[in-house]
């Protein structure tokens, strides 16, 4: 009677332990890990850093390999794939997404073939495969189309709608560092540009905007294109790798003898020949601990030391 029993027991048991265990794997992580702002601060860590196929490192990143990066430095483990991603968590509707939900789109064929982080005001923040990591915006007609759905993954606490730029200005202090409108106006200046035609073609730049004549006489002369959206992105900041590129087109810096190396800075890595001209013309000497600092912001002490040394050549 007793094994009969037990038997019984099993067979009724083993289903709903399995059942159990299903949601305990794609539900929600809502330990508290991370608030809404060190999400959003972990993101934005690694705009500029460039698109690779397959890529999971600061050196390049794939859409997927993005998410999980940004999770993993917040100790929440994620699935590689972003089919992956999609089977976790639970869907969560486009009025109610939240700060670290993630966002998928059909962009080849397939439901789930990109994904990018929800980090508040209607934007989110994802590797591109012609811009590297960037912001953007849902509202933007090619995502807008696209748009398949969202998961929350994790809950993420003390944020609200506006924590995209709540974070935005905590995690980047532009009283320290670089804004690439600063670096548009201090380049146009240094250039001795005209500056009077203000009616820019960066979607994002008013004509009102203080950065308009500078970022219309850049773009003329090659120094800036904007994103793949058209826009300039003003208020977001600029590495130290894209800070390379800009100097060497905007002073037509040519590649001089006996250049320094860096060991972050590998020869298949897109801004390497920048770098090493900015080195070889004795514009930057690196971090002095033998690092370029390709993905870090670039300091607006740096800026100017930087454009004074380049303006000299």
């Amino acid at each position: 009677m007793k094994g009969v029993l037990f038997t019984i027991m099993k067979k009724w048991l083993l289903p709903v332990f399995a059942s159990f265990m299903i949601m305990a794997g794609t539900g929600t992580d809502t330990a508290e890990a991370a608030s809404q702002k060190e999400l959003t601060a972990t993101a934005y860590k690694y705009i500029g850093v460039p698109y690779a196929y397959g890529g999971t490192t600061s050196s390049g990143l794939d859409c997927s390999g993005f998410t999980q990066l940004v999770f993993k430095q917040l100790d929440i483990p994620i699935q590689r794939t972003t089919s992956g991603q999609y089977s976790q968590g639970t869907s969560v509707s486009k009025s109610n997404l939240q700060v670290g939900d993630l966002v998928f789109f059909n962009t080849t064929g397939k439901p789930t073939s990109h994904v990018g982080i929800y980090v508040g005001n209607n934007k989110f923040t994802h590797a591109g495969t012609s811009t590297g990591v960037i912001t953007a915006s849902l509202s933007e007609s090619y995502w807008a189309k696209r748009y398949t759905g969202a998961k929350r993954i994790a809950s993420f606490t003390n944020g609200t709608e506006n924590a995209a730029d709540e974070v935005k200005d905590a995690a980047v202090d532009f009283s320290y560092y670089a804004s690439r409108g600063e670096v548009a106006l201090q380049l146009a200046k240094a250039l001795n540009l005209d500056t009077s035609n203000t009616n820019s073609s960066f979607i994002d730049i008013k004509s009102n905007s203080k950065y308009a004549g500078a970022t219309t006489a850049l773009k003329k002369i090659g120094v800036f294109s904007g994103d793949e959206n058209g826009k300039f992105n003003a208020n977001s900041p600029l590495t130290r790798a894209e800070m390379a590129k800009v100097l060497v087109k905007a002073f037509d810096l040519q590649m001089q003898s006996n250049t320094l190396t860096f060991s972050d800075v590998k020869s298949s890595h897109w801004a390497a020949k920048d770098i090493k001209n900015l080195a070889s013309n004795k514009i930057t000497v690196g971090q002095g601990d033998g690092t370029f600092g390709v993905n870090d912001s670039v300091k607006l002490v740096d800026l100017s030391a930087f454009i004074d040394r380049a303006k000299n050549k």
